[in-house]
Formats: structure tokens, C-alpha cells, sequence
């Protein structure tokens, strides 16, 4: 056991400083090469870009280990790329996309705006009002309290990160838009995580129980994501919907449903009539 634990503690920061790269490059080529993020959470990088932002910070109190400062430095170079690349590639308004209008929209339309100016602007006046702080703090004998709280917020917030991916995919029934290899990494990383966590010390060059407290809870919301892509896949077709009734015409692969009251434009009734298709299973009405 020891044998093994001595392997994992010594992969473990290797992975963990790496795993920006290896979680998020195959996300930014698939938005990338299909000129579009829908289904693509765009609270994501708002997340990671805030909380290693506040990481890197917190780090100069904390001196944690050397591997999550690396991480926190990767993934805010990452997730810059990765917001330009589907900032880019944003649908259009009138798909119900996390760009969309919502009826509930978030005060002053934060990280929702049409403009891709805003989003830039944010993060840079968030660096550099914690810059400033961190100089003005930085002399002061609150100065390890106040990096020790930037940690813990910073933990908290991506402590969240699967969260709206959860709610997202959760309204769509399904995970389309969202890479598979994504989770896959989230859910190789969290064992890695957990591993590295406890079995590291928690002094300077360890890892703060901070760090361990939103790592498991964490791991379970992604254990939830990964449930998702189990049982949804991309859709509700792939998760059983024809076994609640529903039939699937090969018209165009659109679901249509088999009920008794279903009504058929005439002028789809006429593209029809020449396709063999089994309309006759149908009540069909012509609509004025």
C-alpha cells in the first residue's frame, strides 16, 4: 500500500498541474471545429477564471504546493482561450442557449451579455482591484487572514463548476455540446485529487484542508455529470423516449408523437403524400 501510495503521490502533482491542457483542449477544438458552443456552459470559465485567479493570490499566504499553483497559472491561460474561442462561435439569440435571453435574466445581464468587450473588461478590473488590494494588504498583519479568505472563496467558487453544466444538461434531458472527455478527465482527476489531497500534509508545501473540503464535493457533482452522460447521452432519443410512446418518423430523424388528435398542415400533408411514411397511423386535419 505503501508501494502504491508513494507512485500516486509522485503522478498525482503531474497530472494535477497538466490536467487544464488534457481537460479543456478537446472542448475548445470541438467548439472550434463545429463553429459553435451551444450546449456549452458559459458559466464554466467565468468559474475556473475566478477562482484561480483568487488561487494565485492566495497562494503568496498559503505557499501551498507547487503543482496547484502551476495548475491555477494553466488554467487561467486555458480558460481565456477557451471564452475568446466560444465567445466567437456564440448561436444565434433565438437559440435556447446559455447566451440566450432567459425570462429571469441576472442583474445588469452578467456574463450574459451580446458584446464580447464586457467579459474582458470584468476579469481585467477583477485583477487588478485584487492586485491592488494584495499591495495595500501585503505590509499588514491581516495579510495571511485576508489571502486564507481569498482561498477559501476561491475553493468555494470552483468547488461549483459542475453545477450549471449539471442544471443545463438537467432542462435539456440531455449532454449534447458538452465533451464526454471532459467529464471523463473531471472524474480521473478528482481520484487523483482525493488521493494527492489526503495522503499529502496539510503545512506549508501541502494542501489546506480548504482544499480537500470543496475537492469532495466537487467530485460528486461530477460524479452527477458523469450519471448524466449514463443514462441522457446526447438526448432524450437515446435515454428511452420511444418507450414512453413517442414514435420517430425518418422525416428529417424529428420526433413525432402518436397521438390521436394530431393535426397535419395541408401543405405538409402535400410534401407527404409522395413520401412513404406511415401517416395513415395518424388523424390528420387540415389546418386553415
Amino acid at each position: 500500500m505503501g508501494f502504491v501510495n508513494s507512485i500516486v503521490t509522485s503522478i498525482a502533482p503531474i497530472f494535477i498541474a497538466t490536467s487544464p491542457v488534457t481537460s479543456y483542449a478537446d472542448q475548445i477544438y470541438s467548439i472550434h471545429k463545429t463553429r459553435s458552443s451551444a450546449g456549452f456552459s458559459m458559466d464554466i470559465p467565468l468559474i475556473m477564471l475566478v477562482a484561480s485567479i483568487l488561487k494565485v493570490y492566495y497562494w503568496f499566504g498559503a505557499r501551498f504546493s507547487s503543482s496547484l499553483l502551476i495548475q491555477a497559472l494553466l488554467m487561467i491561460a486555458v480558460h481565456l482561450l477557451l471564452l475568446q474561442v466560444a465567445l466567437t462561435h456564440r448561436p444565434p439569440m433565438n437559440t435556447h442557449t446559455p447566451f440566450s435571453k432567459s425570462d429571469s435574466p441576472r442583474p445588469y445581464n452578467f456574463w450574459q451579455w451580446r458584446p464580447a468587450r464586457p467579459y474582458w473588461s470584468f476579469l481585467s478590473y477583477f485583477t487588478l482591484a485584487l492586485l491592488v488590494m494584495h499591495v495595500l494588504m501585503s505590509t499588514t498583519s491581516v495579510f495571511i487572514p485576508y489571502t486564507s479568505l481569498l482561498g477559501y472563496v476561491a475553493l468555494a467558487i470552483e468547488a461549483t463548476l459542475p453545477i450549471p453544466q449539471l442544471l443545463a444538461n438537467y432542462r435539456r434531458h440531455g449532454c449534447k455540446g458538452f465533451r464526454f472527455s471532459v467529464i471523463v478527465n473531471w472524474l480521473i482527476g478528482d481520484a487523483f485529487k482525493m488521493w494527492f489531497f489526503f495522503a499529502s500534509g496539510s503545512g506549508e508545501g501541502g494542501v489546506p484542508i480548504a482544499f480537500k473540503l470543496c475537492g469532495i464535493f466537487q467530485a460528486t457533482c461530477d460524479v452527477g455529470l458523469g450519471l448524466q452522460f449514463y443514462f441522457w447521452g446526447d438526448g432524450l432519443e437515446e435515454a428511452g423516449i420511444l418507450e414512453k410512446g413517442v414514435g420517430v418518423s425518418s422525416f428529417h430523424g424529428h420526433p413525432v408523437p402518436e397521438t390521436e388528435a394530431f393535426a397535419v398542415p395541408y401543405e405538409l400533408e402535400e410534401k407527404l403524400s409522395g413520401i412513404d411514411l406511415p401517416v395513415n397511423q395518424w388523424e390528420r386535419s387540415r389546418v386553415n
